[in-house]
């Protein structure tokens, strides 16, 4: 089977984007509102598998990267530079403006959410070798259970190395296999491992820790036995990937209109929210949920939803587009400005 074509649009894969990008500032919402009722279980729920639903997609949409210049480029444009931009942009913004700090060079060491944007680009570079063989899939499993082994945050490197499994199955995963989504069993199947999900999640300090979902810390940071810290993450490891399927069993496979379209952006929603989150948290929205913990709570992820939808909008995107890829609309304003003269 050939790989995806990267000129083809699949309106299921522009919907599942969306759902997921959705719940990445949902997640990261809940974060400034940790004293609010049911917040950590919610959380723990999301991070269970909403990251590795986001790396296996990622893979998918990978799999036609090979080293040439055109490749090359396009990791310049589209991850490079607005990492190089952005990191340092959001650091300063919650640093001068909201009053946090964070340890940690910049660029070398990535800062909440710019971990992704980094570790996408070294997957992305190794690629052509992943895709060798189909044994680096399961041997993507061992080098993300030796990556607990790594403590350092340099380059985020314990995440590139735990998250791996998940970026190799999107690589070999073909269209007819995610079709196999779309069977009745599988959708009914889904609700009740999410439901499953959903109660491990309640319980998640009595058989892990919340830290192990973000596959950024050693184990040796970790109050869990050597003996079974291993067979922990492998439990991790299996709850991502059944409720990573789960969830995208149950996206809608045709086009939903403004809301496909909004699929389209979603790393301009990635990009933003972390401003508009720490603007409100800057505001002193942390205060007001607790003191009103249920309503603070349900508005919050309320209003989380609302970013995503607002980011993703087509007016608010034609705005922001020149800030993720300034190289690239700059080199499209350019080639207008000539077409006349070269007509």
């Amino acid at each position: 089977m050939s790989p995806v074509s990267p000129t083809s649009r699949d309106p299921w894969l522009d919907n599942v984007k969306m759902v997921l990008v959705t719940f990445v500032v949902i997640g990261h919402s809940i974060g400034i509102v940790e004293d609010t009722m049911g917040s950590h279980w919610v959380y723990d729920f999301l991070y269970l598998w909403h990251i590795p639903a986001f790396v296996i997609v990622s893979g998918y949409l990978s799999q036609s990267f090979v080293w040439d210049r055109r490749h090359f480029k396009g990791l310049l444009f589209t991850i490079a530079v607005p990492y190089l931009i952005f990191e340092p942009a959001l650091y300063y913004y919650r640093v001068l403006v909201v009053g946090e700090t964070e340890p940690g060079l910049l660029w070398l060491e990535p800062h909440w959410t710019m971990w992704y944007l980094i570790v996408l680009l070294m997957w992305r570079l190794v690629t052509p070798i992943l895709t060798k063989h189909w044994l680096f899939l399961p041997g993507s499993v061992v080098v993300s259970l030796a990556g607990g082994l790594w403590s350092s945050d340099l380059l985020m490197i314990p995440r590139f190395l735990g998250l791996m499994p998940f970026f190799v199955l999107g690589l070999y995963l073909r269209p007819h296999h995610l079709h196999r989504l779309d069977d009745v069993w599988v959708r009914v199947a889904s609700v009740g491992a999410l439901a499953g999900i959903f109660v491990m999640a309640l319980y998640t300090d009595a058989w892990a820790q919340t830290a192990l979902l973000w596959y950024d810390a050693g184990y040796d940071e970790f109050a869990i036995d050597n003996e079974i810290v291993f067979q922990t993450r492998l439990t991790i490891m299996m709850l991502g990937l059944i409720g990573a399927f789960a969830v995208m069993s149950l996206v809608p496979r045709r086009s939903l209109g403004w809301f496909t379209t909004m699929g389209t952006a979603t790393m301009v929603v990635y990009l933003f929210h972390g401003f508009v989150i720490k603007t409100a948290k800057a505001l002193g929205w942390p205060e007001f949920t607790a003191a009103s913990p249920a309503v603070g709570f349900v508005v919050t992820m309320l209003a989380a939803v609302a970013v995503s939808l607002v980011l993703a909008s087509p007016p608010v995107r034609r705005v922001l587009a020149p800030a993720i890829n300034p190289l690239g609309w700059w080199e499209a304003r350019r080639r207008r400005a000539e077409a006349p003269r070269t007509a």
